[in-house]
């Protein structure tokens, strides 16, 4: 079963109105989608892109005339909606990361706790998997990877561990892959304090590269604000680090009007006009609370940014 992290707080954040045109970028299995439809009236509209196919098809099965979903990402947000005649919209969810089917599923290739294929797709319809990449990305490009992406202070002896290890015999699942990032952590380590799985950093780096998650992200959001009506809300969930940082980032430079200098008579309407601020921030950042964490451990690290579009030139 899939638990949607911050449900509640997500779709109120979100200031539905009932005949408003909303955007789930990331379906999943549809628990913030289908609490969005039980507050829209009839003249309300919901539309879902997820790039899973798996994922699509589980919202093909919601028979609801103003709820439709498209295989996609998010990152083509702005073109797939101009495709459905939506130019405007009144507030937009992007819940990122990995859904718990998505990590349960041993085929997707996702967890280093199950033996199955190194896959990491999201979109299993598209792109290079885990193992065709790691047959032939450079220990340099690998150790990059690593790094940035996962954080990983053994980046270096990681990739130099695999690129010895797949001249012996390709590195095809995701056990196999498992045991030489931890083989190489557990070495490294000065001592075996209580910690994440050693393969956690190193799984998560690859999947994000593979999925280019944060390139999307980045492409995502300005589109988010230009599709926004003023007033729609922004609502952002992020699961680790870098994405929110680029979440944060991002909307606290469009929240940031330009500096005007001081004892200039402008009435606030005028700052505006002047201003390139296109976002106010809603409140500060949200996290699921111990009672939720205790049910979901997978929102642990859960982190809810909201921003609203103000009216430009007004």
């Amino acid at each position: 079963m899939h638990t949607t992290v911050l449900l509640q707080e997500a779709v109120e954040a979100l200031a539905i109105k009932s005949d408003g045109i909303y955007v789930d970028g990331t379906f999943g299995r549809g628990g913030h989608s289908r609490l969005i439809l039980s507050k829209l009236g009839e003249r309300g509209r919901l539309i879902a892109f997820d790039k899973d196919p798996v994922a699509v098809l589980a919202g093909e099965a919601i028979e609801d005339q103003r709820f439709c979903i498209r295989h996609g990402s998010f990152s083509r947000m702005r073109q797939m909606l101009q495709e459905m005649s939506v130019v405007r919209i009144d507030g937009v969810l992007l819940d990122l990361g990995v859904s718990s089917p998505q990590l349960d599923e041993i085929s997707r290739g996702f967890s280093f706790r199950a033996e199955g294929p190194l896959d990491m797709r999201m979109d299993t319809s598209d792109g290079q998997t885990a193992a065709e990449w790691l047959a032939a990305v450079t220990e340099d490009e690998l150790c990059k990877v690593i790094k940035e992406y996962g954080e990983e202070r053994f980046a270096r002896q990681i990739a130099r561990a695999v690129v010895v290890a797949r001249t012996r015999q390709p590195i095809v699942t995701t056990l196999q892959f498992a045991e030489i990032v931890s083989t190489v952590v557990r070495a490294c380590q000065r001592q075996r304090e209580n910690m994440r799985h050693p393969a956690t950093r190193t799984f998560q780096a690859i999947r994000i590269h593979l999925n280019q998650e944060l390139e999307e992200l980045s492409l995502a959001m300005p589109q988010c604000v230009a599709l926004l009506n003023p007033g729609g809300r922004m609502v952002v969930i992020s699961f680790h680090s870098l994405e929110d940082r680029l979440v944060k980032r991002f909307m606290r430079m469009a929240a940031n009007a330009d500096e005007l200098p001081r004892g200039v008579p402008l009435q606030e309407k005028d700052v505006r006009r002047f201003s390139r601020q296109t976002l106010k921030l809603i409140g500060r950042a949200v996290r699921p609370g111990e009672g939720e964490v205790m049910e979901n451990p997978r929102a642990r690290s859960a982190v809810m940014r909201v921003a609203e579009r103000i009216a430009l030139n007004g």
